[in-house]
């Protein structure tokens, strides 16, 4: 279905409106000048009677005028055929064909020089209508002037238009979707490059391919490499961002680390309870910090177009670190991540978002972890379960609130999972809370796929 603003459809309509008014001003013009033919060669052909019946004319003495010979055309002779002639003297008809029967040709009186010739249309003797060229001649030494008429019925010229209109609309109906036709294709095949950008924008949002490829016209080129210098102009404001999102939490660790000394110093100094309090400042501080560079890295990170992520590839790397960092406790990681699933988004923010479901799984889990993934409707759902305690109903919407916890003795800042929920939303995802099939906690991360 092609829309109403569609530049197709536009090309299209204006092609169809200007050959239909082109064909229907040539097939008017064409009519025209058919039938204008029809009637000159009806013309010609009742001249050559007149001059054959004007040279028949002839004086035989004071009064007599014979026609010395008749035209011999067979029409003439048929009754009411639609050919007719007569000769007309100072008194009245004194000739006429015996196609005309008893009837005779009435024209108004008027003055025709001699050997000059008047059109006529006149009734005929059936009611036709007739075209008639009369012509006035003289005879030597005869008083008066004689008028010769020859007549043709006007229905063969309004059959001949009539059949050539027909076959020339029928022609030119067949010229029309012909070149509708032509220029469908031609349109087709003009709008083929918008259509090569169109899937080539489409690779680079879903992550195919980083720029736009291959030759294209040079209408559409500039169009082309203005996209490819917005595309590597995103990358470096994101990989800028990223970098002032390390300097920033450098320039901020190092000041936090120098108040951290001066608290164990205080602590030495003999004002525990002083030093403890700042402690937790400073810890409070840290985990803030921590949470806003994270948002800060996701949010300069989400648009940036063409990025693709293997999650299987994501789970195996946060798998592998995470089994180095509880080597003490035997845990036993199930994963089953299918190899054609893909984020469509940043490889490190799936892999922060895995790392702290993983790591807060882990923390809560006696021996196993499992990782699993499936994909409908475009979206990619990540489930993450382990066999721990659970949380109880009424804990896990508050689970995803920053700086969340609910046993202090488990080391962590509170904030895995609000980061987690932050990059979700980020990606219009979501994270989801519940019991798992091994009698823990069960996060569902869902996230759009590649």
């Amino acid at each position: 279905m092609i829309a109403v603003n569609s530049l197709r459809l536009r090309l299209l309509l204006g092609a169809v409106v200007s050959i239909s008014l082109a064909l229907a001003v040539a097939g008017t013009l064409l009519a025209a000048l058919f039938r204008a033919h029809v009637e000159r060669r009806m013309e010609a052909e009742l001249m050559i009677q007149l001059e054959q019946i004007a040279g028949a004319l002839d004086r035989l003495g004071p009064g007599q005028v014979i026609l010395t010979h008749r035209p011999t055309d067979p029409r003439f002779r048929r009754a009411y055929s639609g050919s007719y002639w007569q000769v007309d003297g100072p008194d009245g008809p004194l000739f006429r064909s015996h196609s005309l029967w008893d009837v005779g040709l009435r024209l108004d009186p008027d003055g025709v020089a001699d050997g000059g010739v008047h059109r006529h249309r006149i009734a005929g003797p059936q009611g036709q209508r007739l075209i008639a060229l009369e012509r006035s001649v003289t005879l030597p030494d005869a008083p008066g002037a004689y008028r010769v008429i020859a007549a043709t019925d006007e229905r063969e010229l309004t059959v001949a238009d009539a059949a050539f209109t027909r076959t020339l609309a029928l022609s030119l109906g067949i010229l029309a979707v012909a070149l509708v036709v032509a220029v469908t294709i031609q349109v087709r095949v003009g709008l083929k490059p918008l259509q090569r950008l169109r899937a080539g924008v489409a690779a680079v949002r879903q992550g195919r391919i980083k720029r736009l490829e291959g030759p294209f016209p040079t209408e559409t080129q500039p169009l082309v490499e203005d996209l490819n210098a917005l595309l590597e102009r995103n990358e470096e404001v994101v990989a800028r961002g990223r970098i002032h999102a390390g300097n920033l939490a450098h320039g901020l660790k190092t000041p936090l680390s120098v108040l951290a000394n001066e608290v164990d110093r205080l602590a030495a100094d003999g004002a525990p309870q002083l030093a403890a309090s700042m402690r937790g400042q400073i810890a409070t501080m840290q985990r803030q910090i921590d949470y806003q560079l994270a948002r800060a890295r996701a949010a300069a990170s989400v648009d940036v177009p063409g990025a693709r992520v293997p999650v299987a590839r994501s789970v195996a790397a946060v798998q592998r670190t995470l089994a180095r960092l509880y080597l003490g406790r035997n845990l036993q990681f199930v994963i089953d991540i299918p190899a054609d699933h893909v984020f469509q988004g940043e490889q490190h923010d799936l892999e922060e978002m895995l790392g702290n479901l993983m790591d807060n799984a882990c923390k809560w889990a006696r021996r196993r972890v499992a990782a699993t993934s499936s994909r409908a409707d475009g979206r990619l759902t990540i489930t993450i379960d382990d066999d721990g305690p659970g949380l109880p109903p009424e804990q896990l919407r508050s689970a995803l609130a920053p700086g969340a916890r609910f046993d202090e003795t488990v080391p962590g800042t509170g904030l895995g999972l609000a980061i987690v929920r932050d990059l979700a939303n980020l990606y219009s995802g979501s994270i989801a809370l519940g019991s798992g099939s091994l009698g823990g906690l069960r996060a569902e991360l869902t996230l759009p796929a590649g």
